[in-house]
């Protein structure tokens, strides 16, 4: 487990820096990704249904993006978008296209099924994280003319 939760953030690490992520943000973005990946296996040794797994990491992935993009003040895809990619079904999407080519129906459809479980998986977990408003996430420390400026942007 701990190897792959390594594995989780150098990957999550390396997906920043592919995407031009800030230098200074790589580390967050690696925690972000394997923190995600922790609660996805807890979840599935859990309940042992990938789609609900990735669901939990998903939420996860999204709250812990949204909590650093306010502390460190960057926009919260930095976070979301690196720390989402362990969660992403490669292998289920690359099985589908495989099966369809060999003329496998069965395994494809089979495949298919679970690949886009998945996908519904992480779209219905950031839409769950996103629907926490953000006055939640933004505990910091303000100063009035701060806190005034902001409520009269939103």
């Amino acid at each position: 487990m701990i190897t792959q939760l390594i594995a989780a953030c150098i990957a999550t690490i390396s997906f920043s820096i592919l995407f031009s992520t800030p230098r200074k943000e790589y580390l967050f973005c690696g925690l972000t990704g394997m923190t995600g990946w922790l609660f996805y296996l807890i979840a599935y040794n859990w309940i042992e249904s990938i789609p609900l797994a990735s669901l939990a990491g998903t939420i996860v992935v999204a709250l812990i993006s949204r909590i650093f993009a306010v502390n460190r003040r960057v926009p919260v895809i930095v976070f979301l978008i690196a720390g989402i990619f362990p969660l992403v079904p490669g292998t289920g999407i690359y099985f589908t296209a495989y099966y369809v080519f060999m003329n496998q129906m069965e395994l494809a459809s089979e495949y298919a099924r679970e690949t886009m479980g998945i996908g519904l998986a992480i779209a219905f977990g950031i839409m769950i994280a996103f629907l926490i408003p953000q006055k939640f996430f933004n505990y910091r420390g303000k100063t009035k003319k701060q806190d005034n400026l902001i409520k009269k942007w939103y």
